[in-house]
């Protein structure tokens, strides 16, 4: 299997495939207060069955090309992960998310492996915008978006009925001209 690294630090990126089911559900476990705050993937991830299910719906889209998930890794150990919960590259549009473990947060985990997978999407996919969704109560979340030079498209109010109660979401965008020109000057 191939990794990607996401620096100096040895953390990495690994595709997650639904022989890691197990392993997916221990990080599920690890993390489920912390990830539910903004993110219904412990309301998804029960047990070992929902694990390989969740694993093997992103296997699917993975071979269909409308969708993606990488495993982050540190030292080895599954702490989080990014995606493409879209991808559409008739339409040249791409979905990216994120969750992690409480051991992971601060260390810039997230940014580096949504740059590596939008890079990817960009440059070889061809993929025209890359949109992140996120609560607009998850600071982390757009703190990443802001990081990687994605412009704020706007607030649907209300929109994200989540436990029972409706959330506002931002939707962050960033377009792969502005994105090549980011990097470039970097």
């Amino acid at each position: 299997m191939y990794a990607i690294s996401l620096g100096e630090d040895g953390a990495e990126l690994r595709p997650l495939e639904p022989w890691q089911a197990e392993e997916f559900l221990n990080h599920v476990e690890r993390g489920r207060e912390f990830i539910g705050r903004y993110n219904g993937l412990p309301d998804v991830v029960t047990d070992l069955e929902s694990s390989r299910a969740f694993l093997q719906t992103y296997a699917d889209r993975t071979a269909a090309d409308t969708g993606r998930l990488y495993g982050i890794r540190t030292d080895g150990r599954l702490v989080g992960a990014v995606l493409f919960r879209r991808l559409d590259t008739a339409q040249g549009i791409a979905e990216a998310g994120c969750w992690l473990e409480p051991s992971a947060v601060g260390r810039g985990l997230v940014t580096r492996a949504v740059r590596a997978i939008i890079d990817w999407a960009v440059e070889e996919r061809g993929i025209h915008r890359v949109e992140w969704w996120v609560s607009a109560a998850n600071e982390p979340s757009i703190a990443v978006a802001r990081r990687l030079g994605m412009t704020k498209d706007g607030v649907l109010r209300e929109s994200y009925l989540y436990r029972g109660a409706r959330h506002d979401e931002e939707i962050w965008s960033v377009l792969a001209p502005e994105w090549r020109a980011a990097e470039r000057a970097s």
